[in-house]
């Protein structure tokens, strides 16, 4: 549960409650990736979040699924897992809001209680942030109506804050330029070759 909840959580950017009320009707599992519908959100604007098939994420999830007992007369997702197995009992928000903690103790961090079920959310959004992700893409993969938050992630990222002590200290940024151009066989240097290549993309980075 505990696994299958960090997925999820840090994927979508999940409230603790949207994780205790996500139903198994919510996942769709179309092999590759688990399309994640959370219709019921604080800000009233659903949202649907992608959990593609990195490292073994889709085999705990299914793992996780598989195990729930067939008597269960609700959808409700998240179940205790007890002795071995899942009961029918749906996980509440208080077990569901320790996760984080769980795994700062496991990890053997300072001031486990600090980290909360939000943990989860921030996490996601601060992934992102440091990722170069912009402000309108982590506002609605959050689902927030105001930029302010969002805004708040993109100034505290390690890596946008880096960026900015290099152009204050070293004086230099990294500028992508992106360019397509047709490429024959006959203006193709005889010292590179290319064989069984439909497109290529060449990636510069430029100092200034």
């Amino acid at each position: 549960m505990i696994k299958v909840g960090l997925i999820l959580g840090i994927a979508g950017a999940c409230r603790t409650d949207e994780l205790v009320n996500l139903t198994v009707d919510d996942i769709e599992d179309v092999g590759s990736s688990l399309i994640v519908k959370i219709p019921n959100t604080k800000t009233k604007i659903p949202r649907i979040f992608v959990v593609t098939d990195v490292g073994n994420m889709l085999e705990l999830f299914r793992k996780y699924l598989s195990l729930r007992p067939p008597h269960v007369k609700h959808k409700r997702l998240f179940l205790y897992y007890k002795a071995g197995k899942c009961s029918s009992q749906p996980v509440g928000k208080n077990t569901m809001g320790k996760i984080p903690s769980v795994v700062a103790s496991y990890l053997k961090l300072p001031d486990v209680a600090c980290y909360t079920g939000h943990c989860l959310r921030r996490s996601s959004a601060t992934l992102l942030a440091d990722a170069g992700v912009d402000i309108t893409t982590i506002k609605r993969h959050a689902g927030w109506k105001s930029t302010t938050v969002a805004e708040g992630y993109v100034e505290n990222s390690i890596e946008n804050k880096t960026k900015i002590a290099n152009q204050v200290l070293v004086g230099t940024t990294t500028s992508t330029i992106t360019k397509t151009v047709n490429v024959s066989e006959s203006n193709i240097p005889s010292n590179i070759n290319f064989e069984n290549c439909t497109n290529v993309t060449f990636n510069l980075n430029v100092n200034k």
